[in-house]
């Protein structure tokens, strides 16, 4: 049986790497997953359609990691199906392609780390600095 995760159960979940738990689906690099229907799939991304829901995300998460604030997205932002798509989705253009609720922004390294199970992927959240917080025999 097939877990379906929701934008909608996600934005419940505070943190990063709850988030990443949620999402986390454990793969191992190189598997096959479109295979020779490859083509079918890049054609997909290219579509007008993708093209327009991929910036309504960006937009709706403000292009952060997860859509958490706290991680704004600084390179290329990967539009992540909270549930993966197969050919048969592409065939029947199932509702997992373009509904918003299936679907997050993710860094590379988070996409990676939640297809292949990797935190130590997961971005770290920035440190605010303080006055000598180098030099602690100056505090």
């Amino acid at each position: 049986m097939m877990i379906i995760r929701t934008y909608s159960e996600l934005k419940r979940i505070k943190t990063l790497e709850e988030r990443y738990e949620y999402l986390r689906l454990g793969g191992a690099v190189g598997a096959s997953t479109f295979g020779f229907d490859r083509i079918f799939n890049q054609m997909f991304y290219a579509s007008k359609e993708w093209k327009e829901i991929r910036r309504k995300i960006i937009f709706r998460d403000n292009g952060c990691d997860l859509g958490l604030s706290e991680y704004e997205i600084y390179g290329s932002i990967i539009i992540h199906h909270m549930n993966p798509i197969s050919m048969d989705d592409i065939r029947n253009n199932t509702e997992y392609l373009l509904n918003p609720d299936f679907l997050i922004c993710s860094s590379s390294n988070t996409h990676k780390a939640i297809h292949y199970g990797n935190r130590d992927l997961l971005p770290q959240p920035i440190v605010e600095r303080r006055p000598y917080d180098t030099c602690p025999w100056k505090q």
